[in-house]
């Protein structure tokens, strides 16, 4: 694949992933690699390998003999995902506390402030896991489970009042890693992940409940006299 080729993939790959970031092909929803194509304005090859690509991530689902479909998030998945996740950014933030020199903390805490505080406009996640020093953790939460990942916070994120007290914590975090208080920051991530979990399975659960309640019934029509 020649790199104008490759470079069209990854702009459609974005384009898909910021779609079903923002729920305009919903969870669950069918790809169609043709609709796509008109809307980014390329043949349908680009769009059959970024669809490939989203396969790989876990984040499109395809069933012989079966259309393409976004991944429905299941509690199960979520919990598990969340309790690697927990553990993972716990060891992540721990290395990076200890390991990131003085000028990279404060360019990161600059960063924070200029985002106006929002971890997912910065990606606070993604740059911790980079600063941490260990390959594999970087390889797991930069790619691996990145976009995975990403679709669960922005799902958790959706949840009353969760995004101020996300930011809140963020806080909290780099404040204990400025103070090089390694541990503290480990304690105050994965407390942080437990919370998004618990949002995001509240969340869920309402979803779940809400498409097995059955339907309100239909108040009974008077029957006309021209009817009788």
């Amino acid at each position: 694949m020649s790199g104008q080729q490759r470079t069209r993939v990854d702009t459609v790959f974005d384009g898909i992933f910021d779609l079903i970031l923002s729920g305009e092909i919903p969870l669950g929803g069918v790809v169609n690699e043709a609709t796509l194509a008109e809307r980014f304005k390329v043949s349908r090859g680009p769009v059959r390998e970024a669809v490939k690509a989203l396969q790989g991530r876990g984040l499109i689902v395809k069933e012989p003999y079966f259309k393409a479909r976004v991944v429905d998030l299941d509690v199960k998945d979520m919990i598990e995902i969340f309790q690697l996740r927990e553990s993972v950014e716990g060891m992540s933030v721990k290395l990076a506390t200890r390991a990131m020199s003085d000028e990279s903390m404060n360019r990161l805490l600059h960063d924070f402030e200029q985002a106006g505080g929002n971890g997912r406009v910065l990606d606070l996640h993604v740059r911790i896991a980079k600063e941490c020093g260990n390959r594999r953790i970087e390889s797991l939460l930069c790619d691996e489970l990145y976009y995975l990942l990403r679709l669960y916070r922005a799902r958790s994120g959706s949840t009353p009042g969760r995004h101020d007290n996300a930011s809140a914590e963020h806080w909290q975090i780099l404040r204990g890693m400025k103070s090089r208080d390694a541990e503290l920051a480990e304690s105050l991530m994965r407390a942080h992940i437990a919370r998004a979990t618990a949002a995001l399975q509240r969340l869920l659960d309402t979803d779940t409940a809400n498409a097995n309640a059955p339907a309100p019934a239909q108040p009974r029509r008077e029957r006309k006299e021209s009817e009788a």
